[in-house]
């Protein structure tokens, strides 16, 4: 006894919670009073320490390193109902803390709880009970806990509760609860509807507030939005956004109306009971942002439906659109633009929105807000796409600058739909040239080297469009696109590789083009992707095939033949036979190569000089192709200077010639840097076009015409060889001759008196194509080609008028010089194979 009253004296009982601060050991001494037997000393320590949790998060954290919560745990389920009262009532608070909700999971304390929502509880334990749980089921963890141990069914019982703390509180729970779809379908068979509705009238807004929130997460699925209109929940929504006093809870209200517009049964009944003038009246004279914001919203989710779209077109809804589109906040604009994206698949909006709003859409893409600018591009791609009209009256709303600027922008939706518009207009030769005048191939590069995969899509759709006009395909190839472009070819999106495919293929449209793209190594990758079933589309056969045709060279060396349409131009030269896959070195690179033993390389240029450069760019010797200076060239220049230098004073003429020819290898270096090289005219070649233009032509018949070239190039070559001294025609010798008088790998073929099969076929075809007689070149073994030739023959003998379909036959070049085997035949094929 006397110690006991000692123990009294030094912790007065009667002063233990009278503060509102209370020092640690005080507290820990109440917790360890969790633990006694007697129910008048339990129900007064947790309504203690219900006190002590409530002044804040910090008393909480004490108290679970008290280790109080275990012991409330089992007081939870206490047999004395005011024991179980309160400790359900600090449950309920300390729920707030994170770390005790940790220890709560642990502890799995959601039967016991969920068993405190009995009918036969108090209401008190309900109200805290409740909270408990609904700040439980913030996490994911708690949530299939509180569903799986049937919590869900007395929770929607108290959303009928008398008393609106308890309301709030499992609302707020089945809230967080029907983030899981597996909850939202048990709301509805446990027909939780009805008295969620009845919530919105209370006269508390947080209820209102949490059961429109419920709302809008339920009215997801198709299902609920039934239920909510069989049970007139659409008329509570109305009347909540009719009324200004609930102008706080507009924005929730609006979210479960655009759910409920995505059925068309619903729209058509808001329409005819008026309700959807008044939605749209309401979205346009709103001052509030996020509602103007949410109705845009309701009109976008609307509008995925075909007949959603007509009703809303008869509702005129493209003139609230664009009158959101001019609002000052920059969430409605975006959200207006989205919705005028979803409406663009109804043809009549989109002729209507053309009209309206694609000036106020084009001074969106100028905004500093990134989501307003996606917003505007979006909708621009969706207008322009199969509306030539609306492409040009972006055009007239002068938005090809701000397109091409909101190229480099941040967010990559902006870029591949601004690129998408641009597609678009290019469809129409005034745009595309518009376009185009504004550098949009340089914007273009960065795009292409994106790592989003849409972005690098559209891009390479774009320069398909642009890239059908040389300058475009120039200014492309100078900004460094055909790089990127290529490595896109690689992509392993369809998308993306079918899309570059296209590209190039435009590209390779020209020489210059084309030669750089198989620099770049899209010969390989095409040839790889063509051999795949699975990576081969519309487009890489068609890329490959254009590049070759206007790469000749490149052709003719891998591919061993050249058809009559790949007409060979100056520049072309025949490098001999390569296996697929090897990039041959351009004609400079070749001409600059050490004299070596390899076969030499036939060159065609018959192209004059161009005599546009200056005296200086005159001092190459542009007759022998090498970038050294002959003492002529400078003797040319000099007289050309002097010509210019007539009238003036004595002391400013020109140098004489022993003066030029004494000038520093460094002067003449730098002359040599400004002139851009080219290859060797061959004026033996002029002239033979120009004989054979004059003499070949002038042939009546097609047959005759082939013929005499025939002749005509067997005559320039060594004329006809014997079939048995064949091994005594010493062209090799001859070649080997010119390649050392030239110092050159690199031989025109003009200068080849003594030519082989190889050498004749190719002049045949080179003189055939300038005067326009169709033929083939096609390369054999063994040193062996020839042309192939498509003749009519003559009717047969007493039979007039009859069109007979062409024959192909082979040249004989050689050896009878203009006789025509035909194709297949046993002649055709010794000159082929022997």
């Amino acid at each position: 006894m006397g110690k006991k009253v000692k123990k009294e004296v030094e912790p007065p009982p009667k002063d233990v919670f009278d503060p509102l601060s209370i020092e640690s050991k005080k507290a820990a001494t109440v917790v360890l009073m969790l633990n006694s037997p007697e129910e008048e000393v339990l129900a007064k320590a947790c309504d203690a320490i219900y006190k002590f949790a409530s002044k804040g998060d910090e008393n909480k954290v004490t108290l679970l390193g008290l280790g109080a919560v275990e012991p409330l745990f089992k007081l939870v389920s206490h047999e004395d109902p005011l024991v179980r009262r309160n400790a359900t009532m600090v449950f309920g608070i300390m729920a707030s803390n994170n770390d005790v909700r940790k220890l709560l999971r642990e502890l799995d304390v959601t039967n016991s709880v969920i068993a405190r929502l009995a009918p036969e509880e108090d209401i008190v334990v309900h109200e805290f009970a409740s909270l408990c749980l609904a700040h439980m089921a913030v996490e994911y963890t708690s949530k299939v806990q509180i569903f799986e141990q049937g919590g869900l069914e007395p929770l929607i019982r108290l959303l009928s509760s008398p008393d609106p703390d308890v309301k709030k509180n499992s609302v707020e729970c089945i809230y967080h609860l029907v983030q899981d779809f597996q909850s939202r379908a048990a709301v509805r068979e446990l027909n939780a509807i009805p008295a969620l509705l009845e919530l919105l009238k209370s006269e508390y807004p947080v209820v209102q507030l949490l059961a429109l929130k419920t709302f809008g997460v339920i009215s997801n699925d198709r299902e609920t939005r039934i239920i909510l209109r069989e049970n007139q929940g659409l008329d509570h929504l109305f009347k909540i956004l009719e009324t200004k006093e609930f102008n706080d809870l507009h924005v929730e209200a609006l979210a479960v109306v655009a759910n409920c517009l995505e059925d068309v049964d619903t729209m058509q009944l808001i329409q005819q009971t008026g309700g959807l003038k008044k939605l749209l009246s309401f979205a346009e004279m709103s001052t509030i942002p996020d509602i103007q914001k949410n109705a845009a919203k309701a009109i976008t989710k609307a509008a995925y439906d075909p007949e959603n779209r007509r009703i809303l077109h008869e509702e005129e809804i493209e003139k609230c659109l664009v009158t959101l589109l001019g609002t000052d906040n920059d969430g409605a604009k975006a959200a207006a633009s989205q919705a005028i994206s979803a409406m663009c698949e109804s043809l009549a909006s989109k002729d209507a929105f053309g009209i309206q709003g694609i000036p106020q859409l084009v001074q969106l893409l100028s905004s500093e807000n990134e989501e307003v600018k996606e917003g505007a591009a979006i909708a621009l791609a969706n207008l322009t796409t199969a509306s030539p009209s609306n492409a040009s009256a972006v055009a007239e709303a002068e938005g090809i600058e701000p397109l091409i600027n909101v190229l480099s922008a941040k967010r990559d939706g902006t870029i591949a739909n601004a690129a998408t518009v641009l597609t678009n207009m290019a469809t129409q030769e005034p745009l595309r040239f518009s376009i185009q005048s504004r550098g949009v191939m340089n914007a273009i590069v960065e795009p292409l080297q994106s790592t989003n995969s849409l972005v690098q899509s559209k891009a390479a759709l774009t320069v398909a469009a642009l890239g059908c006009d040389a300058d475009a395909r120039t200014e492309l190839r100078n900004a460094g696109g055909l790089e990127p472009l290529v490595k896109l070819l690689h992509s392993k999106n369809d998308e993306v590789r079918r899309n570059a495919c296209w590209a190039v293929m435009v590209c390779a449209s020209d020489e210059l083009t084309a030669v750089e793209l198989c620099r770049l190594g899209a010969l390989d990758i095409l040839e790889e992707i063509n051999l795949s079933t699975g990576r081969k589309n519309n487009f890489s056969e068609g890329a490959l095939d254009k590049l070759l045709d206007n790469n000749l060279s490149q052709k003719y060396s891998q591919m061993g033949y050249l058809s009559s349409s790949n007409i060979i131009t100056d520049g072309f030269y025949d490098y001999g036979q390569v296996k697929p896959g090897v990039k041959l070195l351009s004609l400079e690179e070749l001409n600059l190569q050490e004299l070596n033993d390899h076969r030499a390389i036939i060159l065609v240029n018959a192209k004059l000089p161009d005599v546009s450069f200056s005296a200086e760019d005159k001092s190459q010797d542009r007759y022998d192709g090498r970038t050294t200076s002959s003492s002529s060239s400078i003797r040319k220049s000099s007289k050309e200077r002097a010509r210019k230098g007539k009238g003036k004073k004595e002391e400013e003429k020109p140098k004489d010639e022993e003066e030029l020819q004494t000038m520093s290898k460094i002067q003449q270096e730098v002359i040599l840097e400004k002139v851009p090289w080219l290859p060797p005219f061959d004026s033996i070649l002029l002239d033979y076009i120009t004989d054979a233009s004059k003499t070949i032509l002038p042939l009546t018949t097609t047959k005759e015409q082939v013929v005499a070239l025939a002749q005509f190039v067997a005559d320039k070559m060594g004329g006809p060889i014997e079939r048995d001294k064949l091994h005594e025609f010493s062209w090799e010798l001859h070649i080997s001759e010119i390649e050392f008088e030239l110092k050159c790998n690199v031989v025109p073929i003009g200068k080849i008196k003594k030519g082989t099969f190889y050498h004749r076929a190719l002049l045949f075809k080179v003189i055939a194509d300038r005067i326009g007689i169709g033929c083939s070149l096609v390369r054999g073994e063994y040193g062996r080609a020839w042309n192939e030739v498509k003749l009519v023959d003559d009717s047969p003998q007493g039979i007039t008028g009859l069109l007979l379909p062409p024959q192909v036959y082979i040249l004989d070049l050689m050896y009878q010089p203009g006789c025509l085997m035909k194709q297949g035949s046993a002649e055709a094929d010794h000159y082929q194979h022997i």
